[in-house]
């Protein structure tokens, strides 16, 4: 009688293990096998990380193997069970492998399918077709749009993390959960002291760094020291925690009307304003999207005042960026006074903590939480909506998505305040030259990750669609992108993404952007929040007092009296310390350590990804040499393959 040797991989993860019976049956082109208990005498099956293989003999020839089913019933307890895969050795000695990376809970039946991708043009059999077609059945049942807030992208139909099918939960929902996460934070910074003192003013600047005690990073501590200078302030907008808004001004705006005998003593080229701009060295960093925006809302307890500041900025001789005039709000008027380099030493640093402030608003809100990690969850609830496990665009992706839908549910479950402002999109902004700017390290660096992301995305699709015709005719992509589009995107056209998409450059440049984003973008603006923001008077996340409305008043007190207090300055300190670390086990971009593809041309694409992704590594590591201050954000060793923090 035929046998067949059965292989089967279990997690590693807590609690990934089962002592619940488990029972395999085979479906094959010439017939089914009847319901084998997988069970060795005196052992202890399917351990957590355990390989286990158990010989399955069957009453007749079933001829080429199509699926694998696999059943668990309950042995004393409910048990959940991570199956990574099944490999079949066939009587014939070929082998078969069935990826799975999936939870069974309760008494549940997973059917697998093997490993090489397929498109749903390549399904011929009544079976697979009808495997295909009930997957995704199950799934949009599991994964259902919801309108968390109105204006904000649709998310996951879950009020908390429990809520959401297993496969997408954290292995540990306590190594996620904010409140134990800021709470290890305060330990680690030994500022639970003055956890308590919320109302409480700090003394002066210095005072500060009674909270800075524990620093073990060169790039925070330049920061404290060099905080109040115009380069450390115009530096940040190229290569701090949120270096998307700065832009080349090409006209100045009306509602700012600075002239050249303001800003002459800032200008370094005989030049008058107006000749600077036509001649590209003045930027601009405009928040008018803060404009009319309730500040007021996070905590009543406290008056808390928000500002829309106009910065110019002016690319001296040395081709660096510095400040040259600052407008806090966008109505000019008298009691909107433009604020100058030239102006008392109070009014100028006042003036710039205004928009570091402002900016780490739009930070928090805009460029992490909108653009990285909710259009992220879109991609995922598409994902696992549109794209069967067995299509090559879901093996490509699923990586990408991993505990993102988890860590924006944990998020809106504990952390995020229900008002914002989401409804305005940053534009094209002019910062390409690399010879006009030299110092971008964000554009550079990323446009070397895009390329890398780019080429093997190409090469990935030249794979599986043979010509722009198949791109066009497979159903379930363009379910995929529709679904983005229609209802993560709400259809707004401005969001820039596609309804369809009809050829395989287009295919695979909109697969890098979906990875780029979830991966090195978050990066970008992520992990450098410790950094750029722990020094509270540098990124502050509250001011106390409203903007000054004259020149000439401004005094150190009241600039440390519009501070944040003890408390918050604390928990902010602790948020972006927590919000800075990876996650244990972290996985970067490149590593593919479930094989969802079996097949040796994506595999030899993958090496040479990383092959690509490790020469990036080591450009940014020799431009870093002796750099006081390094940017290594976007350096592949450093950029998690999916928003997950």
């Amino acid at each position: 009688m035929p046998s067949y040797t059965v292989t089967v991989a279990t997690g590693s993860q807590w609690f990934a293990g089962t002592d619940d019976y488990i029972y395999l049956s085979l479906v094959g082109s010439a017939g089914c096998s009847e319901k084998h208990l997988l069970d060795k005498p005196f052992y202890n099956d399917f351990e957590r990380g355990a390989v286990d293989s158990y010989d399955v003999t069957v009453d007749e020839e079933l001829g080429e193997i199509q699926l694998v089913k696999i059943e668990k019933r309950k042995y004393w307890l409910h048990d959940d069970w991570y199956l990574k895969y099944i490999t079949l050795k066939t009587p014939c000695g070929d082998y078969i492998e069935f990826p799975c990376y999936r939870w069974i809970t309760g008494e549940g039946e997973i059917v697998l399918r093997d490993g090489r991708a397929k498109l749903a043009c390549d399904d011929q059999i009544h079976i697979l077709k009808q495997h295909r077609r009930k997957e995704l059945e199950t799934r949009q049942k599991q994964y259902r749009w919801m309108e968390w807030n109105p204006g904000f992208p649709l998310s996951i139909d879950a009020k908390c993390h429990k809520d959401l099918p297993r496969d997408i939960q954290f292995d540990s929902e306590k190594g996620m959960d904010f409140v134990l996460n800021y709470s290890r934070a305060m330990e680690n910074l030994f500022i639970n002291r003055f956890m308590h003192m919320f109302q409480s003013s700090w003394s002066d600047f210095a005072d500060f760094e009674k909270i800075f005690v524990k620093i073990s990073n060169t790039i925070s501590e330049r920061v404290m020291n060099h905080w109040q200078e115009d380069l450390m302030f115009g530096y940040q907008f190229l290569n701090g925690c949120n270096p998307v808004l700065i832009q080349r001004c090409t006209k100045l705006p009306e509602k700012l009307p600075v002239s050249t005998e303001m800003v002459e003593c800032s200008l370094e080229r005989q030049l008058t304003l107006e000749q600077e701009v036509e001649q590209g060295n003045i930027f601009i960093v405009d928040f008018e999207l803060l404009d009319g925006i309730n500040a007021n809302k996070t905590d009543p307890c406290t008056l808390q005042f928000l500002a829309a500041p106009i910065c110019l900025l002016y690319k001296n001789l040395a081709n660096k960026i510095v400040p040259i005039a600052i407008q806090l709000n966008q109505i000019p008027g008298d009691e909107n006074p433009i604020f100058l380099p030239s102006d008392a030493k109070y009014d100028w640093l006042l003036a710039k903590i205004w928009v570091r402030s402002s900016d780490f608003h739009v930070h928090q809100t805009i460029t992490h939480l909108l653009r990285t990690h909710l259009v992220s969850e879109v991609f995922g609830i598409a994902l696992y909506r549109q794209l069967p496990a067995v299509h090559p665009i879901f093996k490509l992706l699923v990586a990408h998505v991993r505990f993102t839908i988890a860590i924006n549910t944990k998020a809106r479950e504990q952390l995020i305040c229900e008002y914002g402002l989401f409804d305005k999109a940053i534009k094209a902004r002019g910062m390409d030259s690399t010879e006009d700017i030299p110092y971008y390290f964000y554009r550079d660096d990323g446009l070397l990750v895009w390329e890398a992301i780019k080429t093997f995305t190409a090469e990935v699709v030249g794979i599986y669609y043979k010509s722009d015709q198949v791109v066009v005719e497979d159903q379930e992509l363009q379910d995929f992108v529709k679904d983005v589009y229609v209802y993560g995107m709400r259809g707004k056209k401005t969001s820039g993404f596609p309804k369809s998409v009809k050829t395989r450059e287009k295919l695979s440049e909109y697969l890098t952007v979906v990875i780029f984003t979830a991966s090195a973008q978050h990066a970008a603006v992520n992990f450098g929040q410790y950094d750029w923001c722990s020094w509270i008077p540098n990124a502050p996340p509250t001011m106390r007092a409203p903007p000054p409305t004259a020149k000439g008043v401004v005094t150190i007190e009241q600039i440390v009296d519009m501070l944040p207090d003890r408390g918050r300055s604390c928990w902010h300190l602790g948020a972006v310390w927590a919000l800075s670390q990876f996650q244990e086990n972290e996985l970067f971009l490149g590593t593919y350590p479930e094989e969802h593809f079996t097949e040796k041309p994506v595999k030899e694409a993958m090496a040479r990804f990383r092959k690509n992704l490790d020469t990036i590594v080591s450009v940014i590591a020799e431009r870093n040499k002796n750099k006081k201050l390094p940017y290594y954000y976007l350096s592949p060793d450093r950029i998690p393959n999916s928003v997950a923090i």
